[in-house]
């Protein structure tokens, strides 16, 4: 079962992932939205949204450094454990608890809004429940651990940490895990597959950064010159821009 869990599950959800992915771009880009329901209602969404987006940057920016970045690392640049622990606590339960209120007033507009609770999916469901789900997890560890001490001296540094790094290098060690608090434990799990749904729901959108955006050219529009004689002939048209309090004059009309 240890390595089941542990190897197995993890390998396959990962295999999902980026097969999915894969599958998703190839054979429904059409579909590789957020399926935006903004013209719908946006009040809420004004304020649900970036505190969602915001603490989730804040969430995952936090998984990365704590996952991926052994403590000796932050030992040899001077950064005490305790330091290290209460900046990963209240960054954490800052970054968590903006996601959650966010998520909350998202589930709650799209609950209350007919035209955007009829454009969700079952899919959608499915993924706001392992979503929050992970979520409520994190932060239950985040307080249980570093702020009333259960589950003992037990140091995710030390277990969780090098166990995930040892997923992603081909060389796992189950064993990390298998002995890991059942808080930690439910938490990857829960995390795992999450990631097999990923590709299959509007989560895709992660991927699909705006670059593009940085060296597109402007999109200029223009109301129809009324000036004299424009469109007539006796009069070439002028290049370049008018000044704006000619523009929004023009705008007016």
């Amino acid at each position: 079962m240890t390595t089941f869990l542990w190897v197995i599950f993890p390998y396959i959800c990962l295999a999902v992932f980026v097969v999915g992915h894969f599958w998703r771009y190839r054979y429904d880009k059409f579909g590789w939205t957020t399926r935006s329901s903004q013209l719908y209602e946006s009040r809420l969404l004004r304020w649900g949204s970036p505190l969602f987006h915001f603490g989730m940057l804040g969430v995952v920016g936090g998984h990365i450094i704590g996952l991926l970045i052994p403590q000796s690392w932050t030992d040899a640049v001077g950064l005490s454990r305790e330091a290290y622990h209460l900046i990963a606590l209240v960054g954490g339960l800052i970054a968590g608890i903006m996601a959650v209120v966010g998520m909350v007033i998202l589930i709650y507009r799209r609950r209350v809004t007919g035209p955007v609770f009829s454009a969700t999916t079952v899919m959608d469901k499915v993924m706001y429940a392992f979503l929050g789900a992970v979520i409520f997890l994190g932060i239950w560890n985040t307080i249980a651990s570093g702020v009333f001490g259960l589950g003992g001296e037990y140091n995710y540094r030390d277990g969780v940490s090098p166990y995930f790094r040892s997923i992603f290098t081909f060389n796992p060690k189950p064993e990390l895990m298998a002995s890991a608090p059942v808080g930690f434990q439910l938490h990857a799990l829960v995390a795992f597959a999450l990631f097999a749904l990923w590709p299959f729901t509007r989560l895709v959108h992660v991927f699909s950064a705006p670059i593009g955006y940085l060296t597109r050219p402007y999109i200029v529009y223009r109301s129809r010159d009324t000036r004299p004689g424009a469109g007539t002939g006796s009069r070439a048209p002028q290049r370049g821009w008018d000044r704006p309090e000619l523009a929004r004059q023009k705008a007016r009309r």
